[in-house]
């Protein structure tokens, strides 16, 4: 009979049969010393200890966020669940919300808004340009009844970082609510959620903070609490209001949390803080996303995205003259690095290299090193 560690490598097996670099859209390669203190066996998420880490890593996250006034928030979910709790806490059932778009994810709470009886009112952007403040504004003017605005901050599918100070300033002065998309930019882009007016950010933990998936967190204003009182039928699994009181009187949720992940994402907080603070961190991935775009542009590659609005934790790449789908990251695969294949629209003619999470210097060189031996295959010739 096998050992109990023997059910162990077989499910490394069809996990892991052999070993990958991530360069992924997520899950991304987790930060060792997260999955360190995820190896910590459980406790009740009722008792004082679990309390006292909830606690401790709702106050980190909002000192990261700049959310002194708005509430941060924890679930077990992905963070489609805060996307959809937005639109069912905070707009009255048939009530309007201009949803911005600028790609797949746009789209994505669009289908949000559908789903849940309400009614999207949508400004739409060519695939790899942000949303312009002016833009908004004009939009904001002609369709004065919307009750909320929802912006993409860092679209996966294009690369692109949507100007979110700009546009939450624009928001504001039209006196909505901002319900901000911050998946794949929380941890890795700047959110300053009291200073820009912020009502709803959300994310989850699978991205910039390097932690597995299962855990979404979120802030929320005061505002959207309010709102939230007169709204029927809130819901059973995303009423912010049942949410936030298990918040204040427990120190917990009303449904289990993903301990293990709420573990790992304070870890990942105390790295934040150990390094030298939030800009230090921030300037880290900005300092690798630069990396990773000159990288690409020196073989001779087309960044997707139009300059300026790049995004820092993904770069989308014009696939070579000649090559059409998934052929790059096919190739790269066989080679033990996993990147991420085009998406959506656009899935066809561009690849995607993720650059969050736990991504040593020495895979940085492995990667290109690799990828220009791929498109050298294809019968592409690197730029010198």
């Amino acid at each position: 009979m096998s050992s109990y560690m023997d059910a162990v490598r077989e499910v490394e097996k069809i996990l892991w049969p052999r070993p990958m670099k991530l360069f992924t859209a997520g899950p991304v390669a987790c930060f060792p010393e997260v999955l360190e203190a995820m190896r910590i066996q459980q406790l009740s998420h009722r008792s004082k200890e679990y309390q006292e880490l909830h606690r401790d890593t709702v106050k980190r996250l909002a000192d990261f966020l700049l959310a002194r006034k708005a509430t941060v928030l924890l679930i077990p979910s992905s963070g489609t669940g805060f996307m959809e709790a937005s639109i069912r806490n905070a707009v009255t059932p048939k009530g309007k919300v201009l949803v911005t778009v600028i790609g797949e994810f746009g789209n994505r709470y669009r289908e949000a808004v559908e789903r849940n009886g309400r009614v999207p009112v949508v400004l739409e952007k060519p695939l790899g340009k942000p949303v312009l403040p002016e833009e908004l504004d004009d939009a904001l003017r002609k369709n004065r009844d919307v009750e909320a605005v929802t912006i993409t901050y860092n679209e996966t599918s294009t690369g692109v970082l949507n100007p979110l100070r700009e546009l939450a300033k624009v928001v504001k002065e039209h006196g909505k609510l901002l319900f901000v998309d911050a998946v794949s930019a929380m941890g890795a882009a700047d959110i300053r959620v009291d200073d820009w007016g912020i009502d709803i950010v959300f994310a989850s933990s699978q991205k910039a903070f390097g932690v597995p998936p299962g855990l979404a967190m979120a802030a929320v204003s005061e505002e959207v609490f309010e709102k939230a009182k007169s709204i029927p039928e809130r819901g059973l699994y995303f009423d912010l209001l049942e949410i936030r009181e298990f918040l204040v009187k427990q120190w917990s949720t009303p449904t289990t949390p993903p301990i293990p992940q709420i573990a790992g994402l304070n870890v990942a907080l105390r790295i934040v803080e150990k390094m030298g603070g939030r800009e230090r961190w921030l300037g880290m991935y900005a300092e690798r996303a630069e990396r990773i775009r000159r990288g690409v542009q020196e073989l001779g590659l087309k960044l997707f995205a139009e300059p300026g609005y790049y995004s820092p934790t993904i770069t989308v790449v014009y696939n070579p003259p000649g090559v059409k789908g998934p052929v790059i990251y096919e190739e790269l695969r066989k080679r033990g690095i996993e990147i991420a294949k085009g998406y959506g629209k656009v899935k066809d003619e561009t690849f995607r290299i993720g650059h969050m999470g736990y991504i040593t210097s020495e895979d940085i060189d492995a990667l290109f090193r690799n990828l220009r031996e791929v498109l050298i295959s294809l019968g592409f010739k690197p730029a010198a």
